[in-house]
């Protein structure tokens, strides 16, 4: 998960995931490694890209909002948001977006 994802041209849509985290790993380095894994082999996963600087900010890419929802019901990714509830996360919040528009080089 380096750089900039290569996205096909819109319309598509960006699940946003700011973050903060709590004090420790417990875990969180070894399951964020596996759900970009996952989310890679989910249908209509177009890409991801993420940072974190005090506030983490995570954006996946999508085809459509049903291949979301399939992604938000993955047995695993259920077991990371419950982990994320209980242990990881001080603070979280989603967004979804479609995107209309998009460039750059």
């Amino acid at each position: 998960m380096s750089g900039i994802a290569k996205t096909p041209s819109p319309p598509y849509y960006a699940v946003i995931f700011s973050s903060a985290r709590t004090d420790g790993d417990h875990g969180y380095d070894a399951m964020a490694s596996r759900m970009i894994e996952l989310a890679a082999q989910q249908k209509g996963f177009l890409g991801i890209e993420s940072a974190r600087e005090g506030v983490g900010i995570t954006v996946s890419y999508w085809a459509s909002e049903d291949a979301i929802r399939n992604w938000k019901q993955n047995a695993e990714h259920l077991e990371a948001q419950r982990l994320g509830h209980k242990v990881w996360y001080s603070e979280f919040k989603v967004r979804i977006a479609k995107v209309e528009r998009a460039y750059g080089i």
